[in-house]
Formats: C-alpha cells, structure tokens, sequence
C-alpha cells in the first residue's frame, strides 16, 4: 500500500511537471521549429540520464551474461517506446501551434479513458464505468473542441490523435519496465525519439544556432525536467503502479496546463470550453470509479481486521 501510495504521489509530481511543459514547449516554438524542438529536447533528456545510470546501473562483474541480455533488451525495448514516444510526442508539438495549451492539456489527458479502451486488445476487462466515463468525456471534447460548424480545429485533432498514441506509450511502459532496467529504458527511448525528430527537421525545418539560443530556457526544461526527470519519475513510479491508475495521477497535467497557460501565457477559455473541461474531467474519474472503489474497500477491509 505504501509504494502505491509513492508511486501516487510521484506521478501526480510528474503530471505538474509536465503540465507546465505545454508553456514551455508553445515558447520555445516562437524560434525553432517542432522537431528540431523535441530533437533537442529528447537529447538532453537521455544524456541527462547517463550520470544516474553509471551511478545506480552498475553492473555485477559475476553476472555479466545477464547484463548483456539486459543492454540487448533495453536497445529492443527502448527503440519501440521512443517510436511510439516520437509519434505522440509530434503530434502534441505541432497540435500546440493551432490550439491553446489548455485545450491541448485536456484532449491529450483522454488517455485515461483510451488506456482500459485499449486495454482490451490486450484482454484487459473493462466494466460499464469506462463506457459512461469515455461518454461524458466525449461530450466535453464536443463544448471544448468542435465549433458552431460541427468540425475540429486541426490542432485539436492532432492531440486527440496523439491521446491514442500516450495511452498507447502508457501500456507498452507498464509492460516494458518489468523486463529491464527503467532508467536504461528512459534513457534508450529519449534517444530514440531524438534521433527520429531530429531526422525530420534536418529535411523540413532551417536549424540555427541563433534560434536554439534564444529558446534556451523552455529547451531546458523542456529537455531536463519535462523530459529527464519526469518521463523518468514516470517510469519508475509504474513499477508499483497499474497503467490505470498511473493515467488517472497523469491526468492531473491537463489542470496544471491549464493554469500554466492563465498565468504564463493569459490564455482563456470561453464558457463553453470550461464546460467541456469540467465535463472531461469528469468523464476521466468516472472511467476509473472501480479502481477509486476497490481501494476503499481495500482500505475497510485492512481496518477492520487490525
């Protein structure tokens, strides 16, 4: 219950962090563009992590054959991660040049209703809960999202395809962190997903020095805290945590985004996107109800027997 409860409260930690993210990456598309944005960004997110690896990875001189095993699977593990990392990852970053932070924190946070969804490919079940939850969510991404002329502005689009592509990288990550090591895996799939923006922007996008400069300081934490250190809180926290229950602490960054943008940037949503919002957030927690249930029964139950 403990390292549930850790795990909560870590992911809850990455969720602020990323949320405040959204500012960061909208500024620091004023001078680079979107790939060469993440390239950057995803690069120092796993060289970050190199020092943490030398520190707490090192490797048992006795056990050197499993080692090997390990590296191999994390190279394996790590590309397919940071593929579906660079996918999501694109799709968010170009989104926030035609919608606002807020709307892109909330349509991308509908990965708390696509993870038990998706879950059932996987046979997974999924209780009536989800299918209310995933209504009302829906619902809300209509007053947020589609206009008098009942179409999706493109940015939006591009974040609800990119919320299938999270929940996606949410249970792959689940998956994968059981297997090997996770900050090896963080640090494979930032690489990863590095090299594939910045393969896209060396052919679509003029990369100057001039620009990166100025952009600095959301590249930085864009590339250390959003990336280094919370994608790694991430992956940690999800040893001890079910992928369900990680979407609903991560959810939290549409709020954060949300607040980021107010503050930083002056956005503002009209009456009808808060509609949406509240109506979003509400959907999310009711898809995840059975898992809000069982732990308070969990925690009678442990009560009464002491």
């Amino acid at each position: 219950m403990y390292k549930e409860l850790q795990s909560s409260l870590i992911l809850i930690l990455t969720a602020m962090i990323w949320g405040f993210a959204f500012v960061a990456q909208r500024v620091g598309m004023e001078h680079l563009g979107a790939f060469t944005y993440n390239g950057i960004r995803f690069g120092l997110g796993s060289l970050s992590l190199i020092p943490v690896i030398k520190i707490l990875a090192k490797p048992d001189n006795n056990d050197t054959d499993n080692v090997v095993k390990d590296n191999r699977l994390v190279i394996k593990y790590g590309v397919l991660a940071g593929s579906v990392l660079f996918i999501a990852a694109t799709l968010q970053q170009v989104g926030l040049i035609y919608t606002t932070t807020a709307k892109a924190g909330f349509i991308t946070t509908l990965y708390i209703v696509m993870v038990p969804i998706l879950g059932l490919f996987i046979k997974q079940k999924t209780s009536p809960n989800i299918w209310i939850g995933a209504i009302v969510a829906t619902i809300g991404l209509y007053f947020l999202s589609i206009n008098e002329g009942l179409t999706i502005g493109f940015g939006d689009l591009l974040q609800l395809i990119g919320a299938v592509f999270w929940a996606i990288h949410i249970i792959i990550i689940g998956f994968f962190t059981k297997k090997v090591n996770s900050i090896k895996l963080s640090s494979m799939q930032f690489a990863t997903c590095s090299i594939l923006s910045f393969l896209v922007a060396f052919i679509y996008e003029d990369i100057q020095m001039t620009n990166i400069i100025k952009s600095m300081i959301p590249i930085l934490y864009g590339g250390f805290m959003s990336v280094g250190i919370a994608y790694t809180l991430q992956v940690v926290a999800q040893r001890h945590a079910k992928a369900s229950h990680a979407a609903i602490a991560l959810s939290m960054e549409s709020v954060f985004a949300a607040i980021g943008g107010r503050i930083i940037l002056g956005e503002k949503l009209p009456a009808r996107g808060l509609l949406g919002c509240v109506l979003m957030s509400v959907g999310m927690l009711i898809s995840q109800a059975d898992n809000f249930n069982i732990k308070i029964l969990n925690g009678i139950t442990n009560k009464s027997t002491k």
